[in-house]
């Protein structure tokens, strides 16, 4: 398995500002019966994306774990443009799109781009910080929101309220 991510201004996707990207291969688990790309393996792309993102500001899971906080998704949306077929490589870039001041609440854009460099996807999530041993709503340690903060932002990013 393949593993590239990165920020930088990657010339494939034809984007001059920067983003995270994370790259890998769609394997034959990750087809439907019409043997294209099924619509949860769009998630489960993004969801890794997000990972590595997170991980590469130095919030990574064991981080998550010894502080009791993990990332929620309130909403998760997808717009398929285009198939993607076995084989195929895919790029997903990462943007942070909204978020309060503290990066408690917060909106993200995953991009799907087929090897060619054509848009196949775009997934949309928004989703907040929890404690997980008390099951509420939580905001991140200082140091945690500042990295989280420096995560690539839109053309159209704007600033929640709150």
């Amino acid at each position: 398995m393949q593993l590239n991510h990165r920020y930088h201004s990657d010339p494939i996707l034809n984007e001059t500002n920067m983003s995270h990207t994370y790259t890998n291969k769609v394997m034959w688990s990750h087809l439907d019966a019409n043997m294209h790309m099924r619509h949860s393996a769009y998630a489960d792309f993004a969801a890794q994306a997000r990972i590595e993102a997170l991980e590469e500001l130095g919030m990574d899971l064991k981080t998550f774990q010894r502080l009791h906080i993990g990332p929620i998704l309130f909403r998760e949306e997808t717009t398929y443009l285009r198939e993607v077929g076995i084989n195929e490589e895919v790029t997903i870039k990462t943007e942070l799109t909204a978020s309060r001041k503290d990066g408690a609440r917060w909106a993200l854009r995953h991009e799907l781009y087929k090897e060619d460099g054509v848009k196949a996807a775009v997934i949309k999530v928004e989703g907040a910080w929890m404690d997980v041993l008390k099951r509420k709503l939580t905001v991140l340690p200082e140091e945690l929101a500042q990295h989280f903060m420096e995560l690539p932002r839109s053309a159209d990013y704007v600033e929640l309220d709150g």
